[in-house]
């Protein structure tokens, strides 16, 4: 019989530590794309609203290549799929470097590192879900730690790095780190714990009936499309994102337009991706306990109502103040999805439905950012874009309120097998 832990440190908590440091690394810098748009607008010229088309560009790429690197994940493994995004992203960091028109940016941003980020996130939160059975709010929310860590680390990093050198250098070198990271660290990623002759954690043996047993069929891609309850979540998904993405990718801007340091004004993007961090971990951790729904429509309030606070601050202090609590109210809607998907479809098509899922809301990070650059350059500030990022998160909490769980699959007979009939 299997056990569910060897003696010693559970693998599946390995991973997850392995897939919070990719995804860090990955989401650090596409997030960080905002602490370079000042130094882009003084040396090439563009605008805020042609700058955040290129993230526009870059998260649609993220979502069908997440979608596309998800099911691919279920047949080659997440191990392949990874080094694949890592090449690439890579590749399209040293691109930018060396870029001179705009529309290099688009290429290099919107479909080499958009694209590669995908690789990412969907193929390791999937596999990290089929580690665990209790705890697997926790777990996932700990891996998605990695985009508040990849925040935290990067925007000031980015920042001083260009203080120091420049642009041009900063991204060079984040291209050598990505190879050099995030490749040696795929050499730990093991597709599900009986590779090694494990259980998920808290999962128990069960002894074989003598008697038929009637259990539920696991959901196919193709059924998961059918249902109602994915595509609540996939829109939900999409306004929470639309909702909360153009108060990130602006913020560095805002804060420097509000009069205050460069190097601050990237200490409040830190600050409040540091702040998603206990939003990530405490969601996860009530998940598990109240359920992850009730927890979804309690956290798309918060951030409602945290995105039109930003209507009333103008200083420092009142922007890294409201900028813990957005980063907690942000953070901590990320993890819900794939343990609500988890929760309703099951594990034998995780990485494609996550993976749809999950792509839908990267139209809406990409839309939010790229309608909050535009409205900047038609009406020169960004309370435009708060109005909207409100209204955009309310309609997420009130779908995510009606949402249901799918009907139960037909039920198949298990019949045990009898040894000298």
């Amino acid at each position: 019989m299997q056990t569910t832990r060897r003696q010693g440190l559970f693998y599946g908590w390995i991973l997850v530590a392995t897939a919070l440091a990719i995804i860090a690394l990955g989401m650090g810098l596409m997030f960080s794309l905002g602490v370079f748009m000042e130094p882009l607008e003084s040396a090439m010229g563009w605008s805020r609203g042609q700058i955040a088309q290129a993230n526009l560009y870059g998260w649609v790429a993220f979502g069908v290549f997440a979608f596309g690197f998800g099911s691919l994940s279920d047949r080659l493994g997440t191990r392949v799929v990874v080094r694949i995004g890592a090449g690439m992203l890579g590749l399209g960091l040293l691109g930018l470097s060396q870029m001179q028109h705009l529309w290099h940016f688009y290429l290099l941003y919107g479909l080499l590192i958009g694209g590669a980020v995908g690789a990412f996130n969907v193929p390791l939160t999937s596999m990290v879900t089929r580690w665990f059975v209790t705890h697997r709010g926790l777990a996932v929310a700990l891996a998605n730690c990695g985009i508040g860590v990849g925040g935290f680390l990067f925007a000031p990093l980015s920042r001083s790095l260009i203080m120091s050198f420049d642009w041009r250098a900063t991204f060079f070198f984040y291209g050598l780190l990505t190879w050099v990271v995030v490749m040696p660290l795929t050499l730990l990623l093991r597709e599900r714990p009986q590779d090694l002759g494990l259980q998920p954690y808290g999962e128990t043996s069960a002894e074989i009936s003598e008697t038929p047993v009637r259990v539920s069929a696991p959901y196919t891609f193709s059924k998961v499309l059918t249902t109602p309850a994915f595509w609540v979540i996939a829109l939900v998904h999409f306004f929470c994102c639309a909702a909360h993405s153009g108060p990130i990718f602006h913020m560095v801007s805002a804060v420097i337009d509000a009069g205050v340091d460069k190097f601050a004004a990237a200490t409040v993007f830190a600050m409040s991706s540091f702040a998603s961090l206990p939003g990530r971990l405490g969601t996860g951790l009530l998940a598990d306990r109240f359920g992850s729904k009730n927890i979804l429509v309690a956290w798309l309030m918060m951030q409602a109502t945290a995105v039109i606070l930003y209507l009333f601050v103008g200083n420092f202090v009142s922007f890294a103040t409201l900028g813990l609590y957005f980063g907690i109210s942000y953070g901590g809607v990320m993890p819900l999805y794939a343990v609500v998907a988890r929760e309703y479809f099951g594990a034998r098509a995780m990485g494609a439905s996550y993976g749809a899922i999950f792509g839908l809301s990267c139209l809406g990070m990409g839309l939010g950012g790229w309608l909050g650059g535009r409205l900047f350059d038609s009406l020169g500030t960004y309370n435009g874009l708060y109005v909207l990022s409100f209204l955009l998160g309310t309609a997420g909490a009130v779908l995510a309120f009606w949402l249901r769980a799918p009907g139960p699959q037909p039920r198949v007979s298990i019949i045990p097998q009898t040894v000298g009939t």
